[in-house]
């Protein structure tokens, strides 16, 4: 666990940020003394969330926006300046996803996903980093992606492709940028119980089992963990760490090859 005081004063921007990894990202960010502004469609949650944090001492400024409306998301950096006075931090953790076979998913179905999760976090990066080269400073950015995004996931075309075009532009836009200070990451996590995604992608406890199965550590992952995660590439301590993806699934990916009956 980082130290308090890790983020003193850096100003953050979470989407998808009042529930799931968001909410355990905006919570740990303000631990560590970061200004959080929560951003998504659900102004409940994000009021919710909002009020915990400053229950316990920190700042956070709710922003409902709709990341696939660049617009909207100018208008949350904006909100953002207009707060906080600058941005230091964005994390891209507005996402969707269900599963659904290739041939059934609708084009209402795909395109949803795909402007959250692909165009979404363009809108959203291109909105800060403009932001951060006219202002001649750097900055962090780090995305939320699923391994899937280099194994395929059946089910989840539409989710794996996006995810995929999200892990290009990481790696693209770090070395673009890297010469004007801007860092950008990415976080992998498997199955991690507590968010929003679990009741879509496992609805009953006989298939949340069977993901279990898959782990070889075991168990799920916790959004706290990911949390400590994200602070940490976010943080100075990892300030020379730059288009890198940390997975956290227990070895998922890797354990899914034709001799993983032998670990039985």
């Amino acid at each position: 666990m980082l130290p308090e005081g890790t983020l003193q004063d850096r100003v953050a921007i979470i989407t998808g940020g009042g529930t799931g990894l968001g909410k355990a990202m905006s919570q740990e960010f303000s631990r560590l003394g970061a200004r959080v502004v929560l951003a998504s469609r659900n102004e409940d949650n994000l009021k919710r969330t909002a009020a915990e944090i400053e229950a316990q001492g920190g700042q956070a400024l709710a922003v409902p926006v709709d990341v696939r409306n660049p617009d909207q998301v100018d208008r949350m950096v904006q909100a953002a300046l207009d707060r906080f006075g600058r941005i230091d931090i964005l994390v891209n953790n507005a996402a969707g996803n269900f599963v659904c076979p290739a041939e059934d998913l609708s084009v209402n179905g795909w395109n949803a996903v795909v402007n959250i999760v692909l165009h979404g976090t363009f809108y959203c990066t291109r909105a800060v980093a403009r932001h951060w080269i006219d202002q001649g400073r750097g900055g962090s950015i780090l995305n939320i992606l699923a391994t899937y995004a280099w194994t395929g996931g059946p089910g989840t075309v539409h989710s794996a492709a996006a995810k995929a075009g999200v892990l290009a532009m990481t790696r693209t836009l770090a070395v673009e940028w890297a010469s004007k200070g801007i860092r950008v990451n990415a976080i992998a996590p498997g199955p991690v119980d507590g968010t929003g995604a679990a009741p879509q992608l496992w609805p009953t406890e006989e298939a949340r089992q069977v993901v279990l199965e898959s782990i070889p550590l075991g168990r799920m992952g916790r959004p706290d963990a990911i949390a400590q995660a994200a602070a940490y590439l976010v943080a100075d301590y990892a300030g020379c760490i730059n288009r890198e993806v940390l997975t956290i699934d227990g070895g998922q990916w890797l354990g899914r090859g034709v001799f993983q009956g032998a670990r039985r």
